[in-house]
């Protein structure tokens, strides 16, 4: 099933039959990948009182209640209600869910004690290109990121020059397989969050950022049509599952 995109002056070529997931997968486990301190994610089915609502119960039907934060269980995009007093809702301000996108993969640099992604290697990888999206897989990249517990590891993320390369670059869309793209504990600055959503200036309310994406080694860099799908949450962040399609020659 192919299917023909004009963007801008150019003439691109997708298979919808070739999708490449890069979402995780939420799971009511200890195994649910995990960040900001909180307990895993719950799945469990309703109860009215003593009665069980689940087929293996004797119910007709299962009805489970799910319980889980976005931001700490797994793929997750939102806006800039995420750091400001007013709320801005996701479902709200994202409105196109198709983007021009380019996967790079970058090995984070040792900083002090930190591990960092800088705008040196972001230039090195996106070169000239110009794209509304821009995914980072960050290596090593195994398995275990599905189940990582990330609380209290300081993880890696983006040094504050290298955001405002993105934002001059135009990027609005900007996913990353990491928790977040600031530093776990950093006195509640969010210089990345603050920089990408330019919260000194006129707000950037169609801008994004997903966390927690999980880019499998098989996905090569490279040229990718986005399709960023979200569950409908008034909320400043929903779980998400975006979908990359390479595009053909």
């Amino acid at each position: 099933m192919l299917a023909i995109i004009q963007y801008n002056s150019r003439k691109l070529k997708i298979d919808l039959k070739q999708p490449n997931d890069i979402s995780m997968p939420l799971r009511a486990s200890k195994k649910n990948v995990n960040a900001w301190y909180v307990d895993e994610p719950k799945i469990e089915p309703a109860k009215e009182d003593d009665f069980i609502i689940s087929v293996a119960e004797g119910a007709s039907v299962n009805f489970n209640n799910i319980s889980f934060n976005p931001h700490a269980h797994g793929t997750h995009t939102e806006t800039v209600g995420h750091i400001t007093k007013e709320v801005h809702s996701i479902n709200k301000n994202l409105k196109q869910f198709f983007f021009l996108a380019e996967v790079i993969t970058v090995a984070p640099e040792t900083f002090n004690d930190d591990r960092v992604i800088s705008k040196k290697q972001i230039q090195f990888a996106l070169g000239n290109k110009k794209r509304d999206a821009l995914v980072i897989r960050t290596i090593p990249n195994t398995r275990d990121k599905l189940s990582r517990q990330y609380s209290n590891t300081n993880w890696p993320y983006l040094q504050a020059d290298a955001v405002e390369f993105l934002v001059k670059k135009g990027i609005k869309h900007l996913l990353i397989d990491l928790p977040s793209i600031d530093k776990e504990k950093d006195g509640g600055e969010l210089l990345g969050h603050n920089i990408f959503w330019n919260t000194k200036g006129k707000l950037r309310l169609d801008a994004t950022i997903t966390e927690f994406i999980y880019v499998s080694n098989k996905i090569e860099d490279g040229e990718y049509f986005l399709n960023l799908q979200i569950a409908p949450f008034e909320n400043d962040a929903t779980p998400s599952k975006p979908i990359l399609y390479k595009t053909l020659s």
